[in-house]
Order: C-alpha cells, then sequence, then structure tokens
C-alpha cells in the first residue's frame, strides 16, 4: 500500500506509539485525523507535525465514552474528504488480579481496548470501502493478546480480542479493497505502565514497585516501533510482531502453550538475581 496522500485517522495519537507513527506517517506524505483524550498532548503533536501540504486535525475524544465515540466520524469527515486508513491504537492498562480488579474498572479498560476498536471500525469502513481504492484497518493488539502473564487478566482479554476481531475481519474483507492487520508490540518505551489504573486499595508501595519493574522490560523507542508498523503496512502484511522480546516469547508461546510461563519466570528470576 502507497502512503503519499492518504487519509489516517490515528487514536491515541498524543504520545507513545502514536505519536511516533504520526511522525512517520507524516513523513508519507499522509493526512491524518488525530484522536486522543489528551488535549494538551494533541495541541503539542499538532505543533510538531506542522507541515505545508499535509492536512492534519485533531479531535480530543475520551474513546470510555461511547457516544462521543459514535459522533467521532462525523467530526473527521468535516475535515477530511475521505479515509484511507483506520489506525486502532488508543489502549489503557490496568494492574490486579482479576479478584483484585473490580467490574468498572475491568469494564472501562474493556471499552477503551476493545469496544471502541469495533465501535471505529463499525464506523469507518464503510468510508474504506467506498471509495474503492486500497485501504486498510490497523489494529493494535499487544504481546499480551500472544502470551498471559498473571496480573494482567483484563488486558490480556482485551488484547486476545482484539486479535481475535482483527484476524476475522481480515479473513471477511478478503476479497474487498480493505486490508487489515493486527500488531503485537513487546516492550515498546511509552508511558502506558506509568498511567495504569491499580485497584483503590493497592498499597502505594507495592504500586511503584511493580511500575517499575513493568517499565524496566519496555526499552524500544516508539519511532523504532513505529517504523517496523509502517513496513508491515506498506508490505501489505497481516500481522506483524514488534520487538525481539515479542517474538521470542511469542515463539515460545507455540512451542510450549501450556506451560510457556513457567520458563518465562525462570528466566525472569535468573535475571533478578544475575544467575
Amino acid at each position: 500500500m502507497k502512503l503519499n496522500n492518504k487519509t489516517v485517522v490515528l487514536t491515541g495519537a498524543a504520545s507513545g506509539i502514536g505519536r511516533a507513527l504520526a511522525e512517520q506517517l507524516v513523513k508519507e506524505g499522509c493526512h491524518l485525523a488525530l484522536i486522543d483524550r489528551d488535549e494538551k498532548g494533541l495541541v503539542e503533536a499538532r505543533e510538531h507535525l506542522k507541515t505545508i501540504n499535509n492536512t492534519i486535525s485533531t479531535h480530543v475524544v475520551d474513546l470510555s465514552d461511547r457516544d462521543a465515540t459514535n459522533e467521532l466520524r462525523q467530526e473527521v469527515m468535516k475535515e477530511h474528504d475521505r479515509v484511507h486508513m483506520l489506525i486502532n491504537n488508543a489502549g489503557v492498562a490496568l494492574g490486579g488480579t482479576f479478584e483484585e480488579v473490580s467490574s468498572e474498572d475491568f469494564d472501562w479498560l474493556m471499552r477503551i481496548n476493545f469496544h471502541a476498536v469495533v465501535d471505529l471500525t463499525r464506523a469507518f469502513l464503510p468510508i474504506l470501502k467506498a471509495h474503492g481504492e486500497k485501504a486498510k484497518i490497523v489494529n493494535i493488539s499487544s504481546l499480551y493478546g500472544i502470551i498471559s502473564p498473571p496480573g494482567q487478566s483484563a488486558y490480556c482479554a482485551s488484547k486476545f480480542a482484539v486479535r481475535g476481531f482483527s484476524n476475522a475481519l481480515c479473513h471477511e474483507l478478503a476479497e474487498t479493497n480493505v486490508g487489515v492487520l493486527v500488531v503485537h508490540p513487546g516492550g515498546i518505551a511509552t508511558s502506558i505502565a506509568t498511567n495504569a489504573k491499580v485497584p483503590a486499595d493497592t498499597p502505594q508501595e507495592e504500586v511503584e514497585k511493580g511500575k517499575r519493574e513493568m517499565n524496566r522490560l519496555l526499552r524500544m523507542p516508539p519511532s523504532q516501533a513505529a517504523i517496523t508498523i509502517i513496513d508491515a503496512i506498506t508490505s501489505d502484511r497481516k500481522r506483524v510482531i514488534v520487538g525481539s522480546d515479542a517474538i521470542f516469547l511469542s515463539i515460545l508461546e507455540r512451542l510450549m502453550p501450556v506451560k510457556y510461563w513457567s520458563v518465562v519466570e525462570r528466566l525472569m528470576n535468573r535475571r533478578r538475581t544475575g544467575s
């Protein structure tokens, strides 16, 4: 898929992988509709991306608000005459075991990480199909859409759902002009762990320790992840795993689909002790 002069709708665009994708897409000559709940971050991203030839609109939307999500298509189409690509990148994290996480927090995460993906796909798919040009839906899942660490039941549920939805949609749209790419990033150095929600009664010391341990695993720069994703888009791939850590763990999961986590725990313990 050639990207020059294509219009891309991108969620979670104010920071992390989303902002890095926006920067790469502008370099490719794309017009952008940038979506995020972080108004300040969107303004900064828009200022950073100022160009002469690219049309860039910003839309402040909380994807946990279904009514606002449903109105987004109209807002985007006021600024752009067509859309060639939808990148569902926005996501949130939630720490805690299933028993620790409240049903309200579980539903909040699913609303953003999965239901918003479905709603935006439903909203923009007719537009992607209508113009007849090659178009694309890119859904950002996660390494945690392949493996399932303890303490991540809600996040894994959402990312496995994105993976399954994307794969089925890819098969359903195989004879149309719309391709589907599902992305499984590993440890990308974003603020998702720092900003993760945790159960209200979790001791602050435990919260800080958990975030420190998670952040140690987030090493790949978002810019590098964005380049890998753009390459997968232009190569018309249907799936891409981003990062050597994610590739290794996806292979381990395929080789040991039931017992892989015991191996991961041993490797993590060795890293902590330096043995």
